[in-house]
């Protein structure tokens, strides 16, 4: 119970349960602090049961332990990747101003994560979709570049060779998986940030095919997959000349593909 909230907390968990929201207490909480009064209240409770994702409610989500701005339709940045961001981070910290590229970068998260991470860091991110590059920029730094296009179509050639640390958290549920997904993800998110291709690795493909000539010697990529698709994602980067392994985190219980160029 939560009854010294000026607002209406135990009404706001019953609409919550109701909606079918599992940790409806929590969400409650995180509700009743973001809004001023009760019309807000009821404004912002009327979005989450009719199944708006609470980070599009609330405008933002964790991650990383940053809070990170997610505008609606954004992609909501998940708690699995924080895996791919610590990896980045203990890659780029191995530089004094490590060049960091986020590819398909939707809200900026990983960017952010790392830039926060490791200040001396140069970002730049790019994303497809013009709603999500706007978010990023709300998210990242001024001094941070990031542009709209596809993949590294809209990056500068000053780029090109110099890259330390590239991540790209891809889309790579196949096409027909699409369907099973919970619906705050397919009917709220951009499905071009969650559909792969037949297999997934569309967009991994065409990431793999140019990484290599935007790393600097030494450079890595990073993206993210799922436990089966890993050893695949592997090959294709390998097929292009790097160095590429498999890790698994049982503390997030996912996998990402990390390729090295050789120096």
């Amino acid at each position: 119970m939560d009854s010294d909230h000026p607002l209406d907390f135990d009404g706001t968990v019953l609409a919550l349960r109701a909606a079918g929201c599992v940790f409806a207490e929590d969400e409650a909480r995180l509700l009743l602090d973001a809004a001023p009064d009760t019309g807000a209240l009821d404004a912002l409770l009327a979005r989450r049961v009719s199944g708006v994702p609470l980070e599009h409610v609330l405008g933002w989500a964790e991650f990383a332990g940053i809070r990170v701005l997610v505008d609606d339709g954004v992609f909501v940045p998940r708690r699995r990747t924080e895996f791919l961001a610590s990896r980045a981070i203990d890659l780029a910290r191995e530089h004094e101003h490590p060049m960091v590229l986020d590819l398909c970068c939707g809200s900026g998260a990983l960017a952010l994560a790392i830039g926060s991470a490791v200040p001396t860091a140069r970002l730049s991110a790019a994303d497809i979709d013009p709603a999500a590059v706007a978010t990023a920029r709300r998210n990242l730094p001024a001094h941070a570049l990031v542009v709209c296009g596809d993949l590294f179509e809209p990056l500068p050639d000053d780029l090109r060779g110099r890259v330390d640390v590239l991540v790209c958290n891809t889309p790579y549920v196949p096409t027909l998986a699409i369907g099973s997904m919970p619906p705050e993800a397919r009917l709220f998110e951009a499905r071009l940030a969650l559909d792969g291709g037949g297999d997934g690795l569309d967009v991994q493909r065409l990431v793999a095919a140019q990484a290599r000539e935007w790393l600097a010697p030494g450079g890595h990529v990073l993206v993210e997959a799922s436990e089966h698709q890993a050893p695949q994602s592997a090959l294709l980067f390998e097929s292009t000349g790097l160095v590429s392994r498999v890790e698994y985190s049982e503390e997030y219980d996912t996998s990402i593909v990390l390729s090295t160029r050789p120096r």
